[in-house]
């Protein structure tokens, strides 16, 4: 157990009155965590298992405005997106980061129709976009952040042009559009990094991962899932931000509420390691319709390629995976618009899924379901208040107003707004990063590559792991790799690690990205057992659980482990 864990259990233990409990250690939840922590509230968030460990680690890894919304009517959820996403590029630019995007357009008038029926409410399949509904489309877009730019206006590119700038996308398309939105590149982190900086700001307020909120009459326990001991808490409020879960939340209370609140669809993304890919993509990601008419998405990621994704609804909540069919779907959509490349399924190195917890509804097409989100109050001795719906993106929106609603509950104000609230290492982010990575060069003796890693996974806070780093004689895990020893025993000290999977799946990007093997889970076992003074039967019973997990949930099997293990020799020899 850590350290970080053992002083919040202690302070459970001290005191148990919290004027409110937050279920669900997801973005919502951390993000309404963070908003009423700071107006001077106590507040205890209980995560079931690790911090941003179910649908807020399956995102698609964009921060966007939601052009599709605009089909649906949704303007004001575009315009709030926008906002949020400017946010966090300028409160989060070590993670958050322009993405140029490209269209390719087919057509010119294909789906006019169409969505001139949709803005007076018509809900059906949208039909193929043509030049002149996106035109349309990204106008209004840039309509909206008129009066505050900070990414450049769309432009429509010639057949020449994109031929020239695209030379292996589809033939098909006879000119292209360029918009900009953004992309993140470690979700799961800034997750922890708010988490971390309330730590600091509101020290009365306490976040526990692994731990489970239960109710006996009116009575209020958490039970700690890594020892077995339950500790009482006393709320005067409670938020469920437990997403796709909520209902069975809701029923497991017992706070009457009977009609099904969640809709859930479930979406899957392929990691993919083929550089003529990348190459192709040309630094932009595409935006495209598959045969279905659903929107695909595929874009350069940390030196391999995202794509995705699937939107297929889900009965019930649960942990889910890329099932083959959704795996064949993706790789058939790129190769619709990208038909010269070849990529093979034995290239996909990690595959993710999700479930969205979207408001509930009746349409026959996933993709005319709301993303938006609004809260609903069930009442009882202690109230609670259910977060429904919402995205990534607008994570902080919904989280300021849950935390207004729930003020007003208990009739205090508001005392700071977030929305021009860095968040970790995005704190005095220097405009032109050269100067950071220069520095930490200069200091620290780090090579450029070292440095580069450090800013894009720690940003502003990359001085402090390198100062940690450099008291250790430091070495990478394995030949290669770009994360150290001492850096993986900092984020075990500070980052509410408990587990081998904190390490691989989520505080790092060693599983995403391909690195992890059997060679690098072995090394990452010696460091838990010296650091936490593990038995080897416990570090033994902590790989099983993480090989079942990257086998069972991500794809990456028992034997891709081992033949990753021969890669590296063979490409060291």
């Amino acid at each position: 157990m850590s350290d970080q864990r053992q002083q919040n259990l202690t302070r459970l233990r001290e005191d148990a009155a919290f004027d409110v409990v937050v279920i669900g250690g997801g973005v919502n939840g951390i993000g309404v965590y963070r908003e009423l922590a700071l107006q001077g509230l106590r507040v205890l968030l209980v995560e079931r298992n690790d911090f941003a460990s179910g649908c807020s680690a399956a995102p698609s890894r964009m921060i966007h405005g939601g052009l599709r919304y605009l089909e649906n009517g949704e303007f004001d959820l575009v315009r709030e997106s926008l906002r949020e996403r400017d946010a966090l590029l300028r409160n989060a630019p070590h993670m958050v980061r322009p993405l140029p995007t490209v269209i390719p357009i087919t057509s010119v008038f294909s789906g006019v129709l169409n969505a001139a029926a949709s803005f007076v409410g018509w809900q059906g399949k949208p039909s193929s976009r043509g030049a002149v509904p996106i035109k349309l489309g990204l106008t209004l877009y840039d309509w909206v952040t008129r009066k505050r730019r900070i990414l450049p206006k769309h432009h429509f590119n010639s057949a020449n042009r994109t031929r020239s700038d695209w030379p292996e996308l589809t033939t098909k398309a006879t000119r292209s559009a360029v918009y900009f939105d953004a992309q993140i590149t470690h979700p799961e982190r800034l997750c922890v990094e708010m988490i971390r900086d309330m730590q600091a700001a509101a020290p009365a307020c306490v976040a526990l991962n692994y731990a489970e909120m239960t109710r006996d009459g009116e009575t209020y326990s958490v039970t700690d899932r890594r020892s077995g001991k339950n500790l009482p808490v006393e709320p005067k409020v409670i938020v469920n931000a437990t997403g796709a879960w909520l209902d069975d939340t809701v029923q497991a209370f017992g706070d009457g509420a009977n009609e099904k609140m969640v809709s859930g669809t479930k979406g899957s993304h392929l990691i993919i390691d083929n550089p003529t890919l990348v190459q192709a993509l040309g630094g932009h990601m595409v935006y495209f319709e598959n045969t279905d008419g659903r929107v695909c998405i595929v874009f350069p990621y940390q030196g391999k390629v995202l794509a995705g994704s699937t939107d297929i609804r889900v009965d019930k909540a649960a942990r889910v995976r890329c099932e083959p069919e959704e795996f064949d779907y993706i790789l058939g959509s790129l190769r619709l618009v990208f038909p010269g490349v070849e990529i093979k399924a034995d290239q996909v190195v990690f595959s993710y899924s999700g479930i969205r917890p979207l408001p509930r509804s009746d349409q026959d097409y996933t993709g005319r379901i709301s993303r938006g989100h609004y809260t609903r109050r069930l009442g009882g001795k202690i109230p609670q208040f259910c977060m429904i719906g919402g995205k990534w993106t607008t994570f902080r929106a919904f989280g300021e107003q849950t935390g207004d609603e729930v003020l007003a509950e208990l009739g205090t104000t508001r005392r700071a707004s977030t929305l021009g609230l860095a968040i970790g290492g995005g704190v005095q982010f220097p405009d032109d990063p050269i100067t950071l990575l220069n520095r930490l060069v200069d200091e620290f003796h780090v090579t450029q590559d070292r440095a580069q890693h450090l800013i894009g996974h720690y940003g502003s806070q990359a001085d402090d792991v390198a100062l940690f780093c450099q008291s250790f004689l430091d070495t990478p895990l394995i030949v290669d790799c770009p994360y150290t020893v001492a850096e993986i025993i900092w984020l075990m000290h500070t980052e509410f690690v408990e587990t081998l999977s904190d390490i691989v799946l989520r505080r790092t990007a060693l599983a995403i990205t391909g690195q992890v093997s059997e060679e690098l889970l072995d090394r990452l076992g010696r460091i838990f057992v010296e650091e936490r003074q593990l038995s080897p039967q416990e570090i033994t019973d902590q790989k099983e659980t993480l090989i079942h997990e990257l086998s069972e949930f991500f794809g990456v099997s028992a034997a891709t482990l081992t033949a990753r293990n021969k890669e590296r020799s063979t490409e060291c020899v």
